[in-house]
C-alpha cells in the first residue's frame, strides 16, 4: 500500500503558487490603461483562483478568504464592471505582493504582520461595494460592518433564489491527486444553504477496500442566489477527473422568470469540458518556460512587528540571497542523461569484458573503450551542468514591477526593453547577481535618466529607455544595462575624486580611470541623501559580488547620451576550462578564459624600474611582470626570463604578465571551495584535485593584481598603466 507524501505536494502547491503570483503581476504590468485585454485579464483572474484552490485543499483560511475577495473583483473586472486604470491596477498589484507574504509566511510556518492584509481586504471590499449601480454612499465603517453591508445589499439586489440539484461523482483515484471532495463542499457552502447525501452503492467489501481510492459518490441540493458560473467554477479545479450533472429549478417563493414554460421546466444538464475549464486546466500549466522553472524564496522574520508596506515587498523580492532548492527541468534534458548513462553502462560492460581475461593484443580494444569512456564521462558532465542552467529571464523578469514603482516614486516616465531573456546561465550565478542587478537598476533610474521636463528641455522624448540585454560572448555570458539618460558628469566625478584626495587638482587622468571611482566605497555625486541614494554604499558592493563570481564590469558614458554597464560572467561556478602550469614542482591553474597568450620572453624588451617593477613592451603594451615563485615562495625554479615563458592574462580590464617555468595541458576543472575547507587567500579562488591525485590551485587574476598593485604600492582605484613608481 502506497501512502501520499502530504510534505511533497505542499512544496509543489506553495512553488505553483509563487509562479502564479509572478504571472499575475506581469499580466498586470503588461495591461494598458482603458483597453480591456481579455486573455491577459483571464490570465491574472486564474492565477488569483489557481491560489484560492490549492490554499483551500491545505486549509490556509486565510489565503482563501483574501483571494476569494480578490478573485470576485477580477471576476467583474472580466464582465467589464470596472474601468482598467492606474488605481485598480495599482490594488491588484498589491494583492499580488499581500498573497506573496502570506504565502511565504505560511511555507516557512512564521508569522506576518496582517494590518497590511487587513488595509487591502477593506479597499477590496470597498471596490466591490462602488462596481454596484445605485450606490450613493459607501459606509466608512470597520472590516465587519462593510462585509455585512456587502451581503446586505448583494441581498436586496439578488431576489431570485434557486435550488440546484448537483449529481458528484469522482473517479477513483482524485484523492492521491491531493483533491478532497470535503474543500468543495465546503466552498459550496459559502455560496448558500447545503444538503449532502452520499452514495455508497460502490463501496467494496472491507477486505478489498483500497484506502488510497474514492468509491463515494454525492447528491447536493443547494439553495443560493448564485447562477450556474459560480458553481461551475467550485468545479473548475478538478473538471477532468469527476462526472458531474447539474440540474436547476426555481423555488416557489422566488420571482418568476421571465421565459417560455418549455424553459422554465427543470432541465438537467452535463457539464463538459467547455473551452474556459479547458484554459484553466492547461494554461496555467503553460505559462512558465517548458525547460526550467526558478521560484525566489522570500524570508520573512518571525518578529515582524513593522507595517510591511508595498517597496518593502519588492524589496524583498528582489534582494533574495538564495532561491529555492528545487530546479524544474525539461524532460527532454532528462532523457538525454538517461541515454548517457545507458551508453556508460555499455562501456563499462565492455572494459569488464576486456579485463576479464587481458592479453596484450587487446590493448587496442582497451584504448578505444577509454576513449569511449572519456567522450561518454564528458557528454555526462556537459548534460548535468545544463541542468542547473536557467534562462535569465527568471531574473529580468522581476524589473518591470520595480522599474514601474520607481519611476513612479520618482516622477520620471520610463520604457523597460528585456532581451536576450532566453540566454541561460548557471542557477548559482543568476543568484548571487540578482544584489547586482537590482543596484545598476536603481542607480539608472535615479541618476541616468532625466525627469521628463528636463528630458523635453534638451530635445529628448518624455520617455526615457532602461535597457537589459544577454548574451553569450567568448565562452563568457554578457549583461548589460543600459539607459538614454543624461549619463556621467566627469567633471562632478573628478571634482569629487579631488575632494577626496585620491587624485591631485593638477592630475591628468582619462575618462576611463575616473569611472573607477564609481566603484570606490563612500563615492557618490549625489547632493542630497535620499531612499535610493546618496550615502556612497552601492557600487563599491556590486564590483565585489561580481569579482566574487569570478567575472568583471565595464563602464561606457557618454554625456547627454547615456551610459552602459556591461557585466561578464562564467556561465558556471562548479567547472572551468583551465590551462596546468608549472612553477618548480608546484602546478596551478589558470582561467584559460583570462588567458591572451604566452610568449618567450626577449630580454631586451624587458624594462626595470627602482628594482622592483618590471615591465615587458609587447607591441603598443607595457605589461608588468609577476614572479610567481617569488610570489609564493617556490624553490627550485626558473629565475631568469628566458628561460621560462611569460603568459599574459587579463583581469578587471587589466593585463599582467605571469612567469611560468612550463605550459603543460588544457582541461576541465572541478572546483573546490578553498575558503570553505582552509581559508581565504588573496590571489586564488579555488583548488582541484588533477587526475594523479595531487591538489592544484586555481588562480586568480584579479586577485594577483591586486597582489601586484601592493606590492608596487600603486593606488587601488588606477589602472595598471599609471603605476606610480618610487
Amino acid at each position: 500500500m502506497t501512502t501520499i507524501d502530504l510534505t511533497q505536494v505542499r512544496g509543489l502547491f506553495f512553488e505553483e503558487s509563487f509562479e502564479n503570483l509572478d504571472v499575475m503581476e506581469s499580466s498586470l504590468l503588461d495591461l494598458e490603461i482603458e483597453t480591456f485585454n481579455e486573455e491577459l485579464i483571464n490570465n491574472i483572474f486564474r492565477a488569483a483562483h489557481s491560489i484560492k484552490g490549492g490554499a483551500g485543499i491545505f486549509h490556509l483560511d486565510d489565503i482563501v478568504t483574501f483571494a476569494h475577495n480578490a478573485e470576485t473583483l477580477l471576476d467583474e473586472v472580466r464582465e467589464g464592471k470596472h474601468d482598467i486604470n492606474q488605481v485598480l491596477i495599482d490594488l491588484l498589484l498589491r494583492v499580488g505582493d499581500i498573497l506573496r507574504i502570506m504565502l511565504t509566511a505560511s511555507k516557512d510556518e512564521v508569522e506576518y504582520d496582517t494590518q497590511e492584509m487587513q488595509i487591502c481586504q477593506e479597499a477590496l471590499k470597498k471596490a466591490l461595494i462602488e462596481s454596484v449601480e445605485n450606490i450613493e454612499e459607501i459606509p466608512t465603517v470597520e472590516s465587519e460592518s462593510v462585509e455585512e453591508s456587502v451581503e446586505n445589499f448583494v441581498e436586496d439586489i439578488e431576489q431570485t433564489s434557486k435550488e440546484w440539484h448537483i449529481e458528484f461523482k469522482p473517479e477513483l483515484p482524485i484523492l492521491k491527486t491531493g483533491n478532497d471532495p470535503i474543500n468543495l463542499f465546503r466552498e459550496l457552502q459559502e455560496l448558500g444553504e447545503l444538503e449532502i447525501i452520499a452514495n455508497t452503492d460502490a463501496m467494496p467489501d472491507f477486505a478489498d477496500l483500497e484506502p488510497q481510492l474514492c468509491y463515494l459518490s454525492w447528491n447536493l441540493v443547494l439553495n443560493t442566489t448564485a447562477d450556474r458560473a459560480d458553481i461551475e467554477e467550485v468545479f473548475e479545479w478538478i473538471i477532468d477527473e469527476c462526472e458531474l450533472n447539474i440540474t436547476e429549478s426555481v423555488l416557489e417563493n422566488s420571482e418568476p422568470k421571465v421565459e417560455s414554460q418549455e424553459e422554465s421546466e427543470p432541465v438537467l444538464e452535463i457539464i463538459e469540458e467547455t473551452p474556459e475549464v479547458e484554459t484553466s486546466a492547461t494554461e496555467e500549466k503553460t505559462t512558465v518556460s517548458e525547460d526550467t522553472t526558478y521560484t525566489e524564496k522570500v524570508t520573512i522574520s518571525e518578529d515582524t512587528t513593522e507595517p510591511v508596506h508595498e517597496e518593502d515587498v519588492v524589496n524583498k523580492q528582489l534582494h533574495t540571497q538564495s532561491g529555492t532548492n528545487s530546479i524544474r527541468v525539461g524532460i527532454d534534458k532528462i532523457d538525454n542523461l538517461i541515454n548517457i548513462v545507458g551508453e556508460l553502462v555499455i562501456t563499462q560492460s565492455m572494459l569488464d569484458q576486456i579485463g576479464e581475461n587481458f592479453a596484450h593484443s587487446d590493448i587496442i580494444h582497451l584504448r578505444d573503450g577509454l576513449s569511449q569512456l572519456e567522450r561518454n564521462t564528458r557528454e555526462l558532465q556537459e548534460n548535468v551542468m545544463r541542468i542547473r542552467m536557467l534562462p535569465i529571464s527568471v531574473s529580468f523578469n522581476r524589473f518591470p514591477r520595480l522599474v514601474h514603482d520607481l519611476s513612479t516614486q520618482l516622477g520620471k516616465k520610463v520604457e523597460l526593453i528585456l532581451s536576450g531573456e532566453h540566454t541561460e546561465l548557471d542557477k548559482t550565478v543568476l543568484e548571487k547577481m540578482s544584489d547586482p542587478l537590482v543596484h545598476l537598476v536603481r542607480n539608472s533610474l535615479d541618476h541616468g535618466i532625466e525627469s521628463p521636463e528636463q528630458r523635453k528641455q534638451v530635445g529628448k522624448p518624455e520617455v526615457g529607455q532602461l535597457h537589459l540585454n544577454a548574451f553569450h560572448q567568448s565562452g563568457n555570458i554578457v549583461i548589460q544595462i543600459s539607459d538614454d539618460g543624461a549619463g556621467f558628469d566627469v567633471e562632478r566625478i573628478r571634482a569629487k575624486a579631488v575632494q577626496k584626495g585620491w587624485i591631485t587638482q593638477e592630475e591628468k587622468i582619462t575618462e576611463e580611470q575616473l569611472y573607477e571611482f564609481i566603484f570606490q566605497p563612500g563615492f557618490s555625486t549625489s547632493e542630497e541623501v535620499s531612499d535610493l541614494s546618496g550615502r556612497g554604499v552601492g557600487m563599491d558592493v556590486v564590483r565585489r559580488n561580481i569579482r566574487a563570481l569570478g567575472g568583471s564590469i565595464e563602464v561606457k558614458s557618454e554625456t547627454g547620451k547615456g551610459s552602459k554597464f556591461s557585466i561578464r560572467l562564467p556561465l558556471t561556478l562548479a567547472i572551468l576550462d583551465g590551462q596546468l602550469v608549472r612553477v618548480g614542482n608546484d602546478i596551478f591553474v589558470l582561467p584559460l578564459l583570462s588567458i591572451m597568450e604566452s610568449l618567450r620572453v626577449q630580454t631586451k624588451l624587458v624594462n626595470s624600474f627602482t628594482g622592483t617593477v618590471e615591465i615587458y613592451k609587447l607591441r603598443d603594451d607595457y605589461i608588468p611582470i609577476l614572479r610567481l615563485y617569488k610570489l609564493f615562495d617556490i624553490e627550485n625554479t626558473t629565475t631568469k626570463l628566458e628561460q621560462g615563458l611569460l603568459v599574459i592574462a587579463e583581469g578587471d580590464g587589466q593585463k599582467i604578465g605571469l612567469f611560468v617555468d612550463e605550459l603543460l595541458s588544457q582541461q576541465q576543472i572541478v572546483i573546490k571551495n578553498l575558503e570553505n575547507n582552509y581559508k581565504k587567500v588573496q590571489g586564488v579562488s579555488g583548488a582541484t584535485i588533477l587526475g594523479d591525485g595531487n591538489v592544484a590551485l586555481i588562480l586568480d587574476i584579479t586577485g594577483l593584481i591586486q597582489l601586484f598593485r601592493n606590492q608596487t604600492k600603486s593606488p587601488p582605484h588606477l589602472p595598471l598603466g599609471t603605476i606610480r613608481y618610487e
